[in-house]
């Protein structure tokens, strides 16, 4: 694993939240490493992935932390968290706030053209929104969130393949599992949670609304 990987091994201060950002950074510039992107591009990644969900602080708290599956409204209003975080870091001359505006208007974007916000599929996507979409979705499943527990690893491995194609780039899956050793070291090491089985586990209403 490369410097840039290891940079954010000992952030402290952030909590649960902070966690999160650290482990889903680090995937992404793992997967970024792995893909052969140059050295600059990992590194940028790995400090703008962070700010990829900082349209959020636009979102009111009950829909952010709501239990239950959100009404199409409240989905709407959470969708505009993309397009909030992305006028907030445009215009900068900084390379890692360019990175960082293009992650938060297209982590939500999908490889079969039904993202949001601008419906963009394939490689019209750039690839750090790609490579972000699946770092933030392994972490959002096999994470404890206000709606549900964490899924087991081998449901959310599931999930991710069955998605390969749809809403996520195939060779960045393909990359992704071929090194989920490596994940799993870094799930490991930031803010470990309690192990869930395979018989304690069940569907939160969230997850299972399409896309949400």
């Amino acid at each position: 694993m490369s410097q840039f990987v290891n940079a954010y091994q000992d952030y402290k201060g952030f909590g649960k939240t902070g966690d999160y950002i650290v482990r889903m950074s680090r995937y992404s510039a793992l997967v970024a490493e792995k893909l052969g992107l140059p050295d600059k591009e990992v590194k940028n990644i790995l400090y703008a992935a962070p700010m990829h969900d900082i349209g959020k602080i636009g979102i009111p708290d009950s829909i952010l932390t709501k239990p239950d599956k959100l009404t199409d409204e409240e989905f709407d209003i959470m969708k505009t968290h993309t397009s909030i975080g992305a006028k907030i870091l445009a215009n900068s001359k900084a390379e890692i706030l360019q990175t960082a505006q293009k992650i938060a208007i297209s982590h939500h974007e999908k490889w079969n053209g039904k993202g949001y916000p601008l419906g963009h599929s394939g490689t019209k996507i750039p690839i750090i929104g790609r490579i972000v979409s699946i770092s933030d979705t392994f972490d959002a499943l096999t994470s404890r969130r206000p709606y549900k527990d964490p899924y087991p690893i081998e449901v959310a491995i599931k999930i991710i393949k069955k998605e390969r194609g749809q809403q996520f780039d195939p060779d960045v899956v393909d990359i992704f599992l071929a090194n989920m050793d490596e994940i799993l070291k870094i799930k490991n090491e930031v803010g470990l949670s309690k192990d869930v089985s395979l018989s304690d586990f069940s569907w939160s209403e969230r997850d299972q609304a399409d896309g949400r």
